[in-house]
């Protein structure tokens, strides 16, 4: 499996966790805002990071780092993503999934193999809108099914939307709570402009924090927990 990116020490990936982060390269989706086009088009040209080195790291920081991301572009497009998982685990790292949601059958296969300790489901957009937004061809269903996974199962999740004038907005948030309420937590996360996929986002100016702040209040009554990510 593709890593092309580590990050040694993260204080924001792992909620109430110490981590480090593995990157993995590529993408099912073409989300005009992202701004990691890198990850889709140019990982074939960039320095891949060996598993060896990830893991002599992890020996080293064992008990003052005690979790591990797994992110992205999509790592559940990848075949070796399990082996990989089962590596870390056996170091005993808590691990963390960051996922869009297409790959419901890897997902499950993983918290089947009791791998995964916490999945962030990034939801791109009410699931009418889904195929506007993420510009690709994507089957609902999939990401509903990954949805329902997490919620039917017993280890800790998020789902978290990213927030974009003119694509997704205070409606849009509120109508995707709609469809997740009782959840545990849901993350609104602020667009950051800059390298995007469509240049015509670079010139969006995000949203005030008082807007933010306002879609969070909104919502607060339909999960356990809402914050907000800059």
């Amino acid at each position: 499996m593709p890593i092309v990116g580590y990050q040694r020490l993260s204080l924001r990936d792992y909620p109430g966790r110490l981590c480090a982060k593995a990157i993995i390269p590529g993408c099912n989706f073409r989300c005009p805002y992202c701004t990691r086009q890198d990850l889709i088009f140019d990982f074939l040209g960039m320095d891949w990071v060996t598993f060896n080195d990830i893991l002599s790291h992890l020996y080293r920081v064992r008990g003052y780092l005690t979790g591990f991301c797994i992110g992205g572009g999509e790592p559940t497009i990848h075949n070796g993503l399990l082996e990989f998982a089962f590596k870390v685990k056996s170091v005993g790292y808590k691990i963390k999934l960051d996922t869009n949601g297409t790959r419901p059958r890897r997902i499950k296969k993983l918290l089947e193999e009791k791998v995964l300790d916490h999945v962030a489901l990034d939801i791109k957009a009410p699931l009418d809108r889904y195929r506007e937004v993420v510009q690709n061809k994507v089957n609902i269903e999939d990401v509903e099914k990954s949805i329902q996974l997490l919620r039917r199962g017993n280890i800790d999740y998020e789902f978290g939307t990213t927030v974009v004038p003119g694509l997704i907005e205070a409606r849009d948030i509120e109508e995707i709570a709609q469809t997740l309420i009782g959840s545990r937590r849901f993350v609104i996360r602020q667009f950051k402009p800059g390298g995007c996929l469509d240049p015509e986002y670079d010139s969006i100016r995000p949203f005030r924090i008082n807007e933010l702040e306002k879609m969070r209040d909104r919502i607060s009554p339909y999960f356990a927990e809402v914050r907000i990510e800059f």
